[in-house]
């Protein structure tokens, strides 16, 4: 793509192009903000991060080849580079990807949901559900990138724009109508998602999350940022939680139609007469749905009255596209999500319940979906991420003293902070008269050790992980897999291994 057509989509205020280059004439193949991927004919945008300044690795795209320039300040260069200097080049990156790639969200139907809990839940539900309908629809979020046979993984709930509009343009080179995207609130204030329009716009609920020193400097901020999605983005049908406290705050401020949901409330989707059943490797939830005068039954495999949420999340937005209830309950019911409330029946009779409950709400939420199937023991096993989020370990450590019957501290990302020191503040919140508990450091340890003295009709919770495939010790994503490592022991176990 020429150099003048990219320089046509964003707002600069200045140009230094010492040399004389012709817009007219450089091609540029290449778009990034990683000074290693960068060469001979890419543009290289300088990226304000929370950890490191893009701007500051300007030479090394230089010394890799490139020539073009996004930058928000005069940058270090010698003069043969062409450098375009713009007030916000995180707009800029956003901008350019979707003229890059041909502006692929055009040619779809997106589907953005935003929330502290249930994005990824309510996103597969829908994905799911769309896809056994025959409508060829895409994934984007937490569990990665899915769409036909397709699978990436990612490292942020929503990608860098240049990723975004990379995989979109796959998506609709291979047939995708519909993408279902999680949108974090991080997306929204760092402008991955600028300039896409979303058709339908999804809040779940809200409450204090990802504030800190390098996340958001507190819970206003927050709440701003995921309310920008229901009012800067063309929002065309909004589904929203009615019984969340700050509905109003996030979605007001938009007079397209809107749908509520509820358990209990009047609402246009309801949920009554909610039922909670346990069988061999199954735990789930029934439930009697009421819109627009007509009452059918729901029944999916995850616990808990949050399961119903997202369950009415799911059908609000899949009927709104044209599919029956009928429909959508029978596909419903036997949908299972990786690392949200995977189930694994051990050989003694207990069951393993996966889930990415990483917050005092989170886990708060599962312990308590979790007791209703009144469970010989509920044990908890969890950690917190090293390094960041520190006013989580707080919150953790009351949860679960209070909420489980025992529990096991381990590792959860510790990346370059020892994990008996996260370990030790977690537990200082373990007053006395609350739960028992031992500490791990090494998780694959403690999740056999939780293995190895499970009891018929134990229930235990494997907290914080969910999806992940790795481990962060030390700044290196080492493979590891709470799945696999359940099912290896099953495995041993059946074979007289262990």
């Amino acid at each position: 793509m020429l150099l003048k057509e990219l320089m046509s989509v964003i707002d600069y205020k200045e140009t230094i192009n010492r040399s004389g280059v012709d817009s007219e004439r450089v091609e540029i193949r290449s778009l990034c903000c990683d000074s290693r991927k960068a060469c001979a004919d890419s543009m290289f945008v300088c990226i304000s991060g929370t950890l490191a300044d893009g701007h500051d690795f300007a030479r090394a795209a230089y010394a890799g080849g490139c020539r073009v320039f996004v930058t928000e300040h005069r940058a270090d260069l010698p003069d043969d580079a062409f450098v375009l200097i713009t007030s916000d080049t995180r707009v800029a990156l956003a901008c350019l990807s979707a003229r890059f790639f041909g502006d692929p969200a055009k040619e779809l139907t997106v589907i953005g949901i935003t929330g502290t809990k249930g994005k990824t839940t309510s996103s597969l539900l829908i994905y799911n559900i769309l896809n056994e309908s025959g409508i060829p629809t895409a994934y984007i979020g937490s569990n990665g990138v899915s769409y036909l046979d397709c699978q990436f993984s990612t490292v942020n709930t929503t990608p860098e724009s240049y990723d975004l509009h990379a995989h979109m343009r796959k998506m609709v080179d291979s047939g995708v109508k519909i993408l279902v995207m999680e949108v974090s609130s991080q997306a929204l204030k760092m402008a991955r998602v600028h300039g896409i329009k979303f058709d339908i716009c999804v809040f779940t609920n809200l409450s204090p999350d990802h504030i800190g020193e390098f996340e958001h400097p507190d819970f206003e901020d927050y709440k701003k940022c995921k309310h920008t999605l229901f009012t800067d983005y063309g929002a065309e049908y909004i589904v929203y939680n009615g019984d969340d406290e700050y509905a109003s705050d996030v979605v007001g401020g938009n007079r397209c139609e809107k749908a509520s949901i509820s358990v209990g409330a009047e609402a246009d989707f309801r949920a009554d007469s909610i039922t909670y059943f346990r069988s061999e490797g199954n735990i789930g939830v029934s439930f009697e749905c009421t819109s627009e005068g007509k009452t059918f039954p729901v029944a999916l495999s995850f616990p808990g009255e949050f399961s119903v949420y997202n369950a009415l999340t799911a059908i609000a937005v899949c009927m709104k596209l044209g599919l029956s209830a009928g429909k959508i309950t029978k596909t419903m019911r036997h949908i299972r999500i990786k690392g949200r409330f995977e189930t694994h029946e051990l050989p003694c009779g207990a069951t393993v319940v996966i889930d990415y409950a990483h917050n005092g709400v989170s886990l708060k939420a599962a312990l308590n979906a979790l007791r209703v199937y009144n469970p010989n023991r509920l044990i908890c096993l969890f950690g917190s991420v090293g390094g960041r989020t520190k006013m989580r370990r707080a919150e953790l450590g009351l949860v679960a003293s209070r909420d489980a019957d025992f529990c096991i501290l381990t590792a959860d990302n510790p990346d370059n902070e020892p994990p008996n020191a996260i370990i030790g503040e977690i537990a200082s919140y373990f007053t006395a008269g609350t739960c028992p508990y031992v500490a791990i450091p090494d998780r694959r340890k403690a999740i056999e050790y939780a293995l190895e003295n499970a009891e018929k009709g134990d229930i235990i919770l494997l907290a914080g992980k969910g999806h992940e495939s790795y481990q962060i010790i030390c700044g290196v994503r080492e493979s590891f897999s709470e799945t696999q490592i359940v099912e290896e022991y099953c495995k041993r176990v059946r074979e007289g291994k262990t």
